[in-house]
């Protein structure tokens, strides 16, 4: 029996998403624009292009950083 849903952490909370959903449906669904954003997913970085490929994995840390402008 294939899982249905996906269980991940986004920025510390606890997410459950269909088995099928990208990297990039869960940014899209969770912020309004792509611009001035990065995303880890454990201790890695990916790509922006890499983000509609990149299918969600059970148990994965994923962390969105919005860029800040000051100093």
């Amino acid at each position: 029996m294939t899982a249905t849903r996906v269980q991940v952490v986004v920025n510390g909370q606890p997410e459950s998403f269909p088995a099928d959903t990208t990297l990039g449906a869960l940014i899209s669904r969770l912020r309004p624009s792509r611009t001035g954003i990065a995303v880890a997913v454990g201790d890695d970085v990916v790509p922006r292009a890499e983000w509609d490929d990149r299918p969600l994995r059970h148990g994965d840390q994923i962390e969105i950083l919005t860029a800040v402008q000051g100093g």
